[in-house]
């Protein structure tokens, strides 16, 4: 039997499986009447969004901090509210491409979604209809501590019993990627499906018996 050159794929959420409207937040600022670049600034701040993705705040207490920081720009509690409302309304798109090639991995070996989420991961994956797509799911938020930390890809190789240096990691974030290849995994920095579908080439079953899945 051929030996497959992973024992699992561990893959990230936004920018590989997910993507957001590059325009969505920049359409929300200019419907507030803000200057272009003030959600996203107020919402992705450095520490205010750490402490959203390892846990320390929950997705809607990091949300309602947003909205505080947004209310002297806004012009009140109230209009920040409901700008953050607009937003935590928007729903990205699934790329099909992507999912398909997962899903066919999954065959031969476990996929484990890893992102840097806020708690909110969950119940977002059920929305956009992945509740089941992965073997597992570990969402940073949950378990306190985030990317590039190489604990993370440790925590997530053992959810489904590998060895991170069998694994093969998808990112499109390349800090990411070089922090997971220095702990000894295989980093694909993602731009395309095309990539992905090259790295997981030898593990799509080619036919009867291919493979080491059921």
């Amino acid at each position: 039997m051929e030996t497959l050159p992973f024992d699992a794929v561990l893959c990230d959420f936004d920018g590989v499986v997910h993507m957001w409207d590059p325009d969505g937040m920049t359409a929300l600022d200019r419907a507030w009447g803000l200057a272009e670049g003030t959600l996203a600034g107020a919402a992705f701040e450095g520490g205010l969004l750490r402490a959203a993705v390892t846990g320390r705040l929950s997705d809607e207490e990091w949300r309602s901090r947003i909205a505080d920081e947004l209310t002297p720009v806004c012009g009140s509690a109230e209009r920040a509210r409901d700008l953050l409302a607009a937003w935590t309304a928007l729903t990205g798109r699934v790329d099909p491409d992507v999912m398909e090639l997962l899903t066919e991995v999954r065959r031969t070996v476990p996929v484990v979604l890893l992102s840097n989420a806020t708690t909110r991961l969950e119940s977002y994956l059920a929305a956009v209809g992945l509740a089941e797509a992965f073997d597992a799911v570990v969402n940073t938020a949950r378990v306190g501590v985030a990317k590039p930390d190489p604990r993370v890809f440790e925590l997530a190789a053992g959810r489904v019993g590998a060895d991170p240096k069998r694994c093969l990691f998808v990112d499109d974030t390349y800090g990411h990627v070089v922090a997971a290849r220095e702990a000894g995994l295989t980093g694909l920095h993602y731009g395309h499906v095309g990539q992905l579908r090259d790295a997981v080439g030898p593990l799509l079953r080619r036919g009867p018996g291919a493979g080491s899945g059921p």
